[in-house]
């Protein structure tokens, strides 16, 4: 009787003729994720099988796993032969102690000599006999007990699912260059996108010596935990205190943040040219904050010579974006009082609706070649496994 993980995918059965694309990166991300434990993965049909490897690391495996974007649901499982001795050895292992449960029993094999409504009785027959403490419920049990009888002479035989992470294959939907604060909603957004298939690097952008080396720590920190959904990441760091310096002596104060969003939409463009990233990711929510009203979402955009911008929490409201780093792992992290860029010089009032035209104005005072180029010397690139 061998413990073996049945890996169950999401949306990749709905794919055509290029299904086999999808099950391949997908089975490329969960080997990513096994990285480090001896392990090998088969497919049969519509599945993963997770075998041959240290029984005792079982519950950590299913963790890493469950965390891969296209992984609908797990089991804990023993592998057994396909008769009915070997079945029952498993299902004794599976089985609740008390309270009420079902059988169910699905079978693949037309030749097993039962079939699945005969090996339902069969079993909850046995199990009723054999613990007095037990009792049948089919229509709401406290406790399933899931038979799979396979082509290949086997029997998967398991006593729950855990649920995956959903979504699509990281890496199956282009590349992204997110904009990465050490706030709540761009690791989120990051999230978000990523189960959707997009492979992610990240972009942060400090002002040391006016914010601490513990703001940058908040940031990798957030991304580690990010890089565990989306098969690593890329974090470039990139310093724009000279920027923020330059805007504060010759421009108005209240276009501090709508200026320094454009030079850093300039920035994040750049550089994902040169990484192969197709579009910019932001955590913007429609009238969150100033700089997320129409038109200060139409100013930052406008300079963007060829990408386009993904927001995925736009229509989210905070509660809902909250609720969804508390989810994944980022929300304490997120909250550490370490201030990032946007606060330093920022004004009383900054800007809620910019004028693009004065915006323009105020920003040819400023070289701006010069200040995106220093912003890129500037850029240091750590990968996060």
């Amino acid at each position: 009787m061998e413990k073996v993980i049945i890996v169950r995918y999401c949306e990749i059965h709905l794919k055509g003729n290029n299904r086999g694309y999808f099950e391949k990166v997908f089975q490329e991300n969960l080997e990513r994720a096994l990285r480090g434990i001896r392990h090998e993965i088969r497919r049969p049909s519509g599945r993963y099988i997770v075998e041959n490897f240290d029984e005792s690391r079982a519950d950590e495996i299913v963790a890493r796993l469950s965390k891969v974007f296209g992984t609908h649901t797990l089991s804990v499982a023993y592998k057994v032969s396909a008769d009915m001795d070997s079945i029952w050895s498993a299902v004794l292992a599976v089985a609740p102690q008390d309270g009420t449960f079902k059988v169910q029993t699905n079978r693949a094999d037309k030749k097993f000599p039962l079939d699945s409504m005969q090996m339902n009785a069969e079993i909850g027959g046995r199990l009723l006999s054999a613990n007095p403490r037990l009792k049948v419920d089919v229509h709401d049990p406290q406790h399933v007990v899931y038979i799979d009888i396979r082509e290949n002479g086997t029997a998967l035989v398991f006593g729950a699912y855990v649920k995956g992470a959903g979504g699509m294959p990281v890496g199956t939907a282009g590349r992204g260059m997110l904009l990465l604060s050490g706030g709540i909603d761009s690791p989120v957004a990051g999230y978000m996108i990523a189960k959707r298939g997009m492979q992610l690097e990240a972009i942060h952008f400090h002002s040391y010596p006016y914010t601490n080396l513990q703001a940058r720590e908040k940031v990798e920190e957030l991304a580690r935990i990010l890089s565990e959904y989306t098969c690593g990441l890329t974090l470039h760091v990139v310093s724009v205190t000279h920027i923020q310096e330059e805007i504060h002596r010759l421009c108005p104060a209240e276009m501090m943040i709508t200026l320094l969003r454009r030079f850093m939409m300039r920035i994040a463009e750049r550089i994902g040219k040169k990484t192969g990233a197709q579009c910019i990711v932001t955590g913007e929510s429609l009238g969150q904050v100033a700089s997320q009203t129409i038109e200060g979402i139409t100013s930052s955009e406008s300079v963007l010579e060829r990408f386009p911008v993904l927001r995925p929490l736009i229509g989210f409201d905070k509660t809902e974006i909250i609720e969804i780093s508390r989810r994944i792992g980022t929300y304490e992290t997120s909250i550490l009082p370490y201030e990032d860029c946007c606060t330093v010089f920022l004004p009383k009032h900054p800007l809620i609706r910019p004028d693009l035209a004065e915006v323009e104005r105020a920003e040819n005072k400023l070289d701006i070649e010069k200040l995106v180029g220093a912003a890129l010397d500037s850029a240091e690139t750590l990968r996060l496994s």
